[in-house]
């Protein structure tokens, strides 16, 4: 039974994809609305200089959009039991950039720009705004109607995930392992806060008080930052301690380091399936090329076209 669910749902995601995959395209306002790209970037990086930690929380919500649903801006609706309020999505940053974004290109294109394009655009100008490689973005998604947090709970990858629920995951949306490695590597700006990796630190399992992955020093600096029994969800530590704040790929060479901040980080380099790929991005030339290219391929997950969504007017609220 849970096979058949399962394959149901690959077919499901998969039906999705091709039915909304011929929709997407490069510079696909050229004639609807020649400067949204520009106005969208403008807008973007205008409050990402009034606060740049909103810029990798851009590029997390391109995934908690696509990864739930399909990529058609539910994640930013509001409402009780959308999935805005779900836990896993407690710490998502940059709504209001998206407001902001949507707000300049309705004053010169009203109706036209759909929110879930914007989440795509925005996310690769925060990329850029971080020093990260530029990449085309397609356009043409429409936005949905519905948003659920139990989706939310349930489709996106928690911390705990090893590479095998890793690989199973980004599989059911179409998505490679080699992919899955890429896309990981925008945690290269990210950070996690102290209850999230507590579990890692202290009574890890009954052979290992700390989970053993983790370098040992490395985990005492974790501890004083993290304290047993003080876990404290507003203290974040950076995801990379190399060059934290910048978009490179110093985020593998940690890995290497065994100093992955999560499982599902450190098991990238730690899983024989995985290892190989990242050696070849601690390259960061080559990093970021395939992240651009990745992050295309995580946008095109389950588009929704024609009846199946709308342009909404505010990104928060269906229209009708």
């Amino acid at each position: 039974m849970m096979m058949g669910q399962r394959l149901k749902s690959l077919i499901l995601i998969t039906l999705m994809a091709l039915s909304g995959a011929h929709s997407l395209r490069d510079n696909y306002y050229k004639y609807s609305c020649p400067n949204a790209e520009s106005v969208i970037q403008t807008a973007v990086n205008t409050e990402l200089d009034k606060n740049l930690k909103l810029a990798a929380g851009l590029i997390r919500m391109q995934f908690h959009d696509c990864f739930v649903e399909v990529c058609d801006a539910s994640v930013l609706l509001e409402g009780p039991d959308t999935e805005k309020y779900a836990d896993v999505n407690a710490k998502l940053a940059g709504y209001e950039v998206v407001d902001a974004a949507k707000a300049a290109v309705e004053a010169i294109c009203p109706g036209v720009v759909s929110c879930a394009d914007i989440i795509a655009y925005a996310a690769r100008d925060s990329t850029v705004k971080l020093n990260g490689l530029r990449w085309e973005v397609q356009g043409g998604r429409k936005d949905g109607f519905h948003s659920s947090a139990a989706n939310a709970e349930a489709d996106l990858p928690p911390p705990e995930f090893g590479a095998s629920q890793l690989i199973e995951s980004f599989a059911k949306r179409g998505l490679s392992t080699r992919q899955m490695v890429i896309l990981s590597g925008s945690h290269t700006v990210g950070v996690g806060d102290c209850s999230k990796i507590a579990p890692r630190l202290y009574n890890f399992n009954d052979q290992h008080f700390t989970d053993p992955s983790i370098d040992p020093a490395y985990a005492e600096q974790l501890k004083k930052d993290c304290p047993q029994n003080t876990w404290n969800t507003t203290i974040e530590v950076f995801m990379d301690t190399i060059t934290p704040g910048s978009f490179d790929s110093s985020y593998y060479e940690v890995l290497k380091q065994k100093k992955g901040l999560f499982t599902s980080d450190q098991t990238l380099f730690d899983d024989a399936r995985t290892r190989g790929t990242v050696n070849s991005l601690v390259n960061n030339g080559r990093f970021q090329k395939k992240f651009g290219e990745a992050m295309r391929a995580l946008a095109a997950v389950g588009v929704k076209s024609g009846s199946q969504g709308e342009i909404r007017k505010y990104c928060r609220s269906v229209n009708y």
